[in-house]
C-alpha cells in the first residue's frame, strides 16, 4: 500500500494536518508511527485504513480486508458484545457459520466470554478495547491498523497484542501501529515513521547500543505532570518511586521504605542502572501519544459509571503528593 503525495486538512480553509506524504508499507511489514501529541499520527492511520480520504493525493493498493482499531472504541451502540461481533463478521463478508466460529474464537481468546451478553455501553474502557481488537481480526486482515491498541488493556491482553500482530505478519499482512506506552519495543525489526510539522519521514532505527538511562528527581506534587510531559516528548516511562527528604543533621536515619508495587514496563534488553526502581524512560523506542479516533463514529466514551463491567489497567502512578513529603525520583533516557 502506498500514500502518494497525500495532503489532508479537516476544513476547506483550515490548516494542513499532513502535507505531501509519500510512504509505503508492504506485506509482512510492521511500522510504528511516532510523533508528539497532535502531530497527526491518528490522521495518518485513518488515511491508511480508509476512514479518511485525502484532500489531495491518493492511497493506492490498499488490501481488500482492513482491520481498524481506533484509540477509543465507539461503545455507545445498542448492541451486546455477541450481537455486535456477529454483525461485524457479516459486514466483513463472512457467512453465518464462519462468522459464528470467528466470534467464538476471539471472544474466548480475549477473555470476553462472560461479557458475551453484556451491552457495549456497560463495558469498561479496557473491555471495550478488547471488543475493538476482536472485530478487527474476525477476518484475517491484509492490513491491520492499530491506534494505541494497548490503552486500557489488562496485563494478559497486553501480552496478546504482539502475538496477534505476529500472526497477521506471518499470514502476509501488514501492520501500522501507534503507541505511547513504549509497548512497541516488543516488535523487533519494526520500521518507524515519524510525524512532525505535517511531514512523515522514516526514522533509522538506532539499535540497542543507543539506549541511555538518566535518573532525576521531581517535586512529588508535580509528578503526574512531569511524567505526562516525558511521555509526550517520546520517552518511555518504566517505574516511579518515592524519595524521602534528607533527615536533619544529627537525626537518626530511618530505614528506607519499600518502593510501591507498580507495573513494570521495562522492555527486554534495556540496561539496568543498578539503582532502586524509579521513573524510567528509554530513547531506544520512544513512545507516542494519539490525537484522535475514527471519523464518522462516536470516538470518545465519557467517564465510566458506577457498576461498569470489566477490568481496566490499574493506574501506574501514585497520587501527586501522596506518601512521604519530598520528591519523586525518576529516570529519563534518550
Amino acid at each position: 500500500m502506498r500514500l502518494d503525495g497525500v495532503w489532508l486538512r479537516y476544513h476547506r480553509h483550515g490548516p494542513w494536518v499532513l502535507r505531501q506524504v509519500d510512504a509505503a508499507i508492504g506485506p509482512g511489514e510492521v511500522t510504528v508511527v511516532l510523533g508528539r501529541n497532535g502531530a497527526g499520527k491518528s490522521t495518518l492511520l485513518q488515511l491508511a485504513a480508509g476512514v479518511l480520504r485525502p484532500s489531495r493525493g491518493r492511497v493506492v493498493d490498499r488490501p481488500a480486508t482492513v482491520g481498524w482499531v481506533p484509540e477509543r472504541f465507539p461503545a455507545d451502540q445498542p448492541f451486546t458484545v455477541g450481537a455486535y461481533l456477529s454483525a461485524m463478521g457479516r459486514v466483513a463478508g463472512l457467512p453465518g457459520p464462519a462468522a459464528d466460529r470467528a466470534v467464538g474464537h476471539w471472544v474466548e481468546r480475549l477473555g470476553l466470554t462472560r461479557f458475551h451478553d453484556v451491552r457495549l455501553p456497560q463495558l469498561s474502557k479496557g473491555t471495550a478495547q478488547k471488543v475493538g481488537l476482536a472485530q478487527a481480526l474476525l477476518r484475517p486482515p491484509g492490513l491491520l491498523v492499530l491506534d494505541e491498541p494497548w490503552e486500557g488493556l489488562d496485563a494478559a491482553a497486553r501480552e496478546l497484542v504482539p502475538e496477534m500482530i505476529g500472526e497477521v505478519l506471518a499470514a502476509g499482512g501488514a501492520v501500522l501501529v501507534s503507541d505511547h506506552r513504549g509497548e512497541t519495543v516488543r516488535l523487533p525489526g519494526a520500521r518507524q515513521w515519524s510525524v512532525a510539522d505535517g511531514a512523515v519521514t522514516e526514522a533509522t532505527p538506532s539499535g540497542g547500543a543507543a539506549v541511555a538511562v538518566v535518573e532525576l528527581a521531581v517535586p512529588a506534587a508535580g509528578l503526574a505532570a512531569a511524567v505526562a510531559r516525558l511521555r509526550a516528548d517520546g520517552h518511555q516511562i518504566l517505574r516511579v518511586r518515592d524519595h524521602a527528604a534528607p533527615p536533619a543533621a544529627g537525626s537518626p536515619v530511618p530505614a528506607p521504605a519499600e518502593p510501591p508495587d507498580l507495573p513494570s514496563e521495562t522492555p527486554p534488553g534495556l540496561p539496568s542502572t543498578g539503582a532502586s526502581p524509579g521513573v524510567s524512560s528509554s530513547g531506544a523506542s520512544p513512545g507516542v501519544s494519539s490525537s484522535g479516533a475514527s471519523s464518522g463514529v462516536p470516538s470518545d466514551v465519557g467517564p465510566a459509571a458506577d457498576g461498569v463491567l470489566g477490568e481496566d489497567l490499574a493506574g501506574e502512578l501514585p497520587a501527586a503528593g501522596a506518601g512521604r513529603p519530598g520528591a519523586a525520583t525518576s529516570e529519563v533516557g534518550r
